[in-house]
């Protein structure tokens, strides 16, 4: 890599980390306008960063569905929203799934039962929405799995994208709780991070 285009992703990335600290203050203290624009470049740039890093097409994709869903969670469109990170784990698996380092049956049956546990507990609270979330979730833990079959760090990134995923459950299950939302929003920045950085450094 030049050392132009290795400037460029650092100073991408610094944007980006910038982003994410500015997204998790503005939910913690509720600025509305502030939450809403720096969620709105978390993705794009990380997309950006990933550019510079030869990350695979796929991979890009993931992300490039991620903002889409981003912004339209923060719209009536919750469904829609729900779709576009379905397509991102999509291809998340697509890329995790082609060069398994190791195939883990204990980190599939350890999933397997954290996902049959988070179902029984929030379903009584979803209502209409209790079928979708489920089947969201059953992407979502097969992201899980294969981010850690991929290599450790891809793996801690499909952990904590997991965690966030699951707190934005609580809420709409009736279970929120003070600090919900920054917690929330930090898991799934570092856990994007972890799953795009997974991929392009052990590909180099």
């Amino acid at each position: 890599m030049n050392p132009g285009r290795l400037g460029r992703g650092r100073r991408i990335l610094a944007g980006f980390w910038g982003a994410t600290v500015v997204q998790v203050a503005a939910v913690a203290f509720d600025v509305n306008i502030l939450t809403q624009a720096s969620k709105a470049t978390l993705m794009p740039l990380l997309w950006q960063w990933s550019r510079t890093q030869d990350a695979p097409p796929l991979l890009q994709a993931a992300l490039l569905a991620s903002a889409a869903g981003d912004l339209l969670l923060e719209t009536d469109a919750q469904l829609a929203g729900m779709a576009a990170f379905a397509a991102a784990h999509a291809c998340y698996l697509a890329v995790f799934l082609a060069n398994p380092a190791q195939r883990s049956w204990r980190v599939l049956a350890a999933y397997a039962a954290l996902w049959a546990a988070l179902i029984a507990v929030l379903s009584p609270g979803l209502g209409g929405q209790r079928v979708p979330v489920a089947v969201y979730a059953l992407l979502l833990t097969a992201t899980a799995i294969a981010s850690r079959w991929h290599n450790s760090r891809s793996g801690v990134g499909g952990a904590l994208f997991l965690i966030s995923d699951a707190l934005i459950a609580l809420r709409m299950s009736g279970r929120d709780f003070p600090g919900r939302g920054a917690l929330t929003m930090s898991t799934y920045a570092v856990g994007q991070y972890l799953l795009t950085s997974g991929v392009t450094k052990s590909d180099r």
